[in-house]
């Protein structure tokens, strides 16, 4: 880049305000470019995440100094955001947001999960701003944005109205008007984090300019971890590891099905969630298996270090894997359940096994836990191919071409335009 650039990142959940690994990505993109000396505007909305949870967010996330974040909420969180989802408008807070936005000039506006900001938001900026979206999920032709359909299984012919109601959620009025393709006429590239996302949403009718750009992961060097190795703590038996938001989407009840008798290795459980009791009850019956609750990263990286692998049981298409790439930056492999975009990263590596039902699962589970040699070949795979692919510096040299290019894109179509002609 010749001069630094002014970004501006349109997204839901921020943290600490956000539930997942949308609202991560966004935090380490930013604060990434901030490190490289852009400035970063970070657009997102406290009403949603209050609508959703209403207690305050838990954890610390510093942002550089050349990040300024707009944290947007009102005095009726859940109004708010049950108008923005029913009209597709950022409703009482469109002043604040189209203000914001148009008024900071930005280089470059990129959007990722927007469900309960509006599409419209994507018409507001001036022509000349490069316009990005990432497909961190299929809001863009899924209601519930994860195509699990009637909440019970993977989607491949979707009936949205009555989905929506199975999600307990009331249908979106706006998607039964042109609403969305006008706006996303506006943007000008949407980035898909693997090529599986990007085929689904075109089997889904999205016919958008696509780019796939795979998501990165900062190297465990760069995130602080190593200071706290002298003071580690070794578990007592090997284990297996999961890492992750307890959903249903995510898989572990039929994990902990599986593992009802099974005690050669403990199965560590990170995280939480709406689905955590309902999970807890199921793996009370074994001791092997133990909910260690959210961790600080010092202390996740220390458990993705020492596991056998980690098991990555999802039930939905996810647009990427960012818990695989995190065990494969720590030469940890993976177990995967064969599904969509995760094995794409799996086939890709070479760094796991994929399964399909319990047998599958507990098969993996003990060639790993036996074979020393295999796990440590699988771990190195991963490694190779998460330094190949998934670094940050891989992902900011295809982020920025793909800037570079559509800018200049923009400069030749200006050129183009008559000029005005003086009377």
């Amino acid at each position: 880049m010749a001069r630094p650039l002014r970004f501006c990142m349109v997204t839901t959940f921020y943290p600490p305000y956000h539930f997942g690994g949308d609202g991560v990505f966004v935090y380490r993109l930013s604060n990434e470019l901030a490190q490289r000396g852009h400035t970063v505007s970070v657009i997102h909305n406290i009403d949603a995440y209050h609508a959703l949870h209403p207690a305050e967010p838990c954890g610390q996330y510093a942002n550089h100094p050349n990040i300024t974040v707009h944290g947007m909420k009102s005095r009726a969180a859940v109004a708010s955001s049950l108008l923005i989802q029913q009209t597709g408008g950022p409703g009482i807070l469109r002043s604040e947001l189209q203000g914001i936005i148009e008024c900071g000039k930005y280089d470059v506006i990129h959007y990722h999960n927007i469900s309960l900001i509006g599409p419209q938001a994507l018409e507001y900026g001036g022509r000349d701003a490069v316009k990005l979206y990432t497909m961190h999920e299929y809001w863009l032709v899924c209601p519930t944005h994860i195509l699990f359909k009637y909440n019970r299984e993977a989607c491949s012919r979707p009936n949205c109205f009555m989905c929506s109601i199975a999600h307990k959620r009331p249908p979106q009025l706006w998607r039964y008007t042109g609403m969305l393709e006008r706006s996303l006429k506006h943007v000008d590239a949407f980035i898909s984090p693997s090529k599986f996302t990007a085929q689904m949403h075109k089997a889904m009718g999205l016919t958008v300019p696509t780019v796939h750009i795979p998501m990165f992961v900062p190297a465990p060097d760069n995130r602080d971890v190593r200071a706290c190795h002298a003071n580690r703590r070794r578990h007592e038996r090997p284990y297996f590891l999961f890492v992750g938001r307890l959903e249903k989407i995510k898989g572990l009840h039929d994990v902990l099905q599986a593992l009802r008798h099974y005690d050669k290795a403990d199965l560590l459980i990170i995280g939480t969630g709406t689905y955590e009791d309902q999970l807890r009850s199921l793996g009370n019956v074994n001791q092997a298996i133990k909910f260690l609750g959210p961790l600080p990263y010092d202390e996740l990286a220390e458990l993705y270090e020492q596991a056998i692998a980690v098991i990555v049981p999802s039930l939905c298409y996810e647009t990427f894997g960012q818990i695989i790439v995190e065990a494969f930056s720590f030469k940890t492999p993976v177990i995967v359940k064969d599904i969509g975009a995760l094995r794409e990263l799996v086939t890709e590596s070479g760094g796991g096994e994929l399964y399909q039902g319990d047998a599958g699962l507990i098969a993996a589970m003990e060639r790993f836990r036996l074979d020393r040699d295999f796990r440590d070949r699988c771990g190195q795979l991963g490694y190779r191919a998460y330094q190949r692919l998934w670094t940050t510096e891989r992902y900011f040299a295809q982020y920025f071409a793909l800037i570079d290019e559509i800018r200049r894109q923009k400069h030749l179509s200006n050129e183009a335009l008559p000029h005005s002609i003086s009377a």
